[in-house]
């Protein structure tokens, strides 16, 4: 009602505007009539500073201007909108006051009513799954992976939603992310890493006071879209620590410490009515569904990630490349994240670690503690259980997953200590691994600790 009072009251003023105009030509053309004036600058007498042309045009404008004011009415009327002043911001408020702020996370809302569900299929064992995905990187995308390679991410993938993808540039650490994504049949999201980023608004977006518009970030339409998806969705962080990872991505380290129907990531702190509708009072459950892999290079441009990072996150070493090799694969797995799920479960129960490599690892543990005060929680003892499990369902052995699983999460604290306690923890160590493990065994530990050795002498 009261837009339809806007458009009388300004439809009125044009009306009054235009016959102004025509009364003002009107009585321009009488009066050259009357006056018996040869031209209209006649009218102005001779002594007038405007040129005869300068009229004509003058009284042309004079009366197209009605016309031109009539046809801008007729079409403002037809539009159902105001014009000029108060119709400009009249379009201007209404393109922000239907409510909505989250344009985008409403759009998947409406996608997602109409979306069909994928069939699913049956999941091939865990070592069949690593063997066709290295087939399939190097048949379809040319990308060539030791098979210990494949076996480490998808072990590191089963067990932690946060991966860490470490090594030279150029070995493939993106690249593989990126392949696992299409060789599941859905495409990882690649999402580069700002060196100003400091807080979770960076990450996620942040609300527009002006515009009263959230500025939506990729990831969070990512994580909604996967709200509506059994597929696994993977998050690729590139140059994670281009920026402090603590910093901008704290939120989401703390959420993974809680149990999946907790974790809540705060979007907003109040509410709309038309929100999206997976919106729970400005707030987002954060989907279970979702993986987040980061590179990570080490040099002088880069942040070193902390331990409440590493703590919490599978790490890989990549730091070579394999040999190009031949291989025929046809297609992609379309594995469901309930499938993943449950064949990872059964593994995880099947494949459990001997007796025998537990009191090992007791060992270890109390002779780190002893000397040089290193020790690790039930965090990463949970962690290497489900690790050593997956690993040897992937086709390795226990002896490798733990060799594999001790450098990159507990021998590597020693870094932080001073050159003479490293040199000392190298010998002890070495010896400490010769009873348990034979001369033989665990070589990526004796490598790590040699080469630990060196960089600090």
């Amino acid at each position: 009602m009261e837009e339809k009072k806007d458009r009388v009251v300004w439809f009125w003023r044009f009306v009054i505007f235009a016959a102004i105009a025509v009364v003002s030509s009107v009585m321009i053309i009488i009066g050259s009539a009357f006056s018996g004036a040869k031209n209209l600058a006649d009218i102005f007498g001779t002594g007038t500073l405007l040129r005869s042309e300068t009229v004509y045009l003058t009284v042309i404008f004079a009366l197209l201007l009605p016309v031109v004011l009539i046809g801008m009415t007729l079409y403002i009327l037809k539009q159902g909108r105001g014009y000029l002043w108060n119709g400009k911001k009249r379009r201007r408020k209404d393109k922000y006051a239907d409510g909505r702020r989250f344009r985008a996370l409403c759009s998947i809302d409406n996608v997602a009513l109409n979306r069909v569900t994928k069939p699913d299929t049956e999941v091939p064992p865990l070592f069949k799954v690593c063997a066709d995905f290295r087939k399939f990187a190097a048949s379809k995308l040319h990308l060539y992976y030791e098979e210990e390679d494949i076996r480490r991410f998808v072990a590191g993938f089963a067990v932690s939603r946060l991966m860490i993808m470490q090594g030279l540039s150029g070995t493939g650490k993106t690249s593989l992310a990126t392949a696992f994504g299409e060789f599941l049949g859905n495409p990882s999201t690649v999402i580069s890493v700002q060196p100003m980023w400091k807080e979770r608004a960076d990450v996620i977006g942040y609300f527009n006071e002006f515009t009263k518009q959230f500025t939506e970030s990729q990831l969070l339409k990512k994580l909604y879209e996967a709200c509506y998806s059994d597929d696994i969705h993977i998050i690729v962080l590139d140059e994670m620590n281009i920026a402090r990872v603590e910093y901008y991505f704290a939120d989401f380290l703390s959420l993974m410490e809680l149990s999946p129907e907790s974790r809540y990531l705060e979007i907003t702190s109040d509410r709309w009515e038309k929100d999206p509708a997976l919106l729970e009072s400005g707030r987002l459950r954060l989907p279970d569904n979702v993986w987040f892999i980061g590179t990570a290079n080490n040099d002088d441009s880069t942040f070193a990630i902390s331990d409440k990072v590493y703590d919490r996150a599978m790490v890989m070493n990549l730091d070579n490349k394999a040999k190009p090799f031949s291989a025929k694969f046809d297609g992609c797995e379309r594995i469901s994240f309930a499938s993943f799920c449950h064949i990872t479960e059964w593994v995880k129960q099947t494949f459990a670690m001997t007796a025998r490599n537990r009191r090992k690892l007791l060992e270890i543990d109390r002779y780190l503690m002893e000397n040089y005060h290193i020790t690790y929680g039930n965090r990463i003892r949970k962690q290497m259980e489900e690790y050593v499990a997956v690993y040897i369902a992937c086709g390795g052995t226990e002896e490798e997953a733990l060799d594999d699983f001790l450098v990159k999460k507990v021998l590597r604290k020693l870094e932080g200590q001073n050159p003479i306690v490293i040199s000392n923890a190298r010998k002890g160590l070495l010896q400490k691994l010769d009873e348990l493990f034979g001369v033989d065994g665990m070589p990526l530990c004796r490598n790590y600790l040699h080469f630990l050795s060196q960089a600090v002498s």
